[in-house]
């Protein structure tokens, strides 16, 4: 009997203690729900990812609705289609080039043509496929005769240029010649800069940059892809330095 009285004993202040634990977890949550399934991290990752490329494409939607509402911009009055960028928007690597030529325009993307074959080969060669990073431009539009932009042009573009870079959020900047260099950092002779690791603030994020020459330069000068490939090999070791996976 004594050992009946202890056993019942013990099942009721288990069933009690059960009791307060269940009213605890309702008063916290009241849609709680319990499950012997194993909890798919997986599937949670790439929740977050989808979430954070979904809130990233309202964000570029955005401000591509920003740079159509310029006012008296020639460029945008000459131009087919605004070029934003194409590849992976959540890159740790953003390339950032001049502007988008005749083929570009026409086919609403980026680096296309000969430039494109070349910039792919570049990439390549430091073992980086072109669809893994995000490409985008200076200026958003192409220029008459595919000149250089003016001084006037890069500053009024280099604000959405700016945001541009925040909303994509990458751990590594490429500019691609020297309008893009000129957007950014306010400097104007690539030949002094190319191959030096710089640093942008945007939002109180520190992001390091690295100023080579664009593809359309080298297929003029061939001469100075020697120089590119200094560049490219110190991207590629900053990649290794930040333990980047792309």
């Amino acid at each position: 009997f004594l050992i009946t009285l202890i056993h019942f004993m013990i099942k009721k202040t288990l069933n009690q203690n059960a009791k307060y634990a269940q009213e605890l977890l309702k008063a916290i949550e009241p849609d709680f729900i319990f499950s012997d399934k194993p909890i798919n991290r997986l599937t949670e990752v790439q929740n977050n990812v989808g979430s954070k490329s979904q809130n990233k494409n309202e964000l570029l939607l955005v401000l591509k609705d920003q740079i159509n509402s310029i006012q008296n911009c020639n460029l945008k009055k000459i131009s087919k289609n605004i070029i934003m960028g194409d590849g992976d928007i959540n890159s740790p690597i953003m390339l950032i080039g001049e502007a988008p030529g005749k083929i570009e325009d026409e086919t609403n993307s980026t680096f296309q043509g000969e430039i494109g074959s070349l910039l792919s080969k570049m990439l390549f060669a430091i073992n980086i496929k072109r669809e893994k990073v995000y490409t985008t431009y200076s200026v958003n539009f192409r220029t008459p005769e595919d000149r250089k932009p003016t001084a006037q042009e890069i500053k009024r573009y280099s604000v959405f240029l700016k945001e541009h870079i925040s909303i994509i959020d990458p751990k590594i900047i490429i500019l691609m010649g020297s309008t893009a260099m000129e957007s950014i950092t306010g400097l104007n002779k690539i030949s002094n800069e190319r191959g030096k690791w710089k640093e942008i603030i945007l939002k109180n994020k520190t992001l390091p940059l690295m100023i080579t020459f664009s593809p359309s330069y080298l297929i003029k000068f061939p001469e100075n892809k020697k120089y590119s490939w200094e560049d490219l090999k110190k991207i590629k070791q900053k990649i290794k330095d930040l333990n980047i996976k792309i």
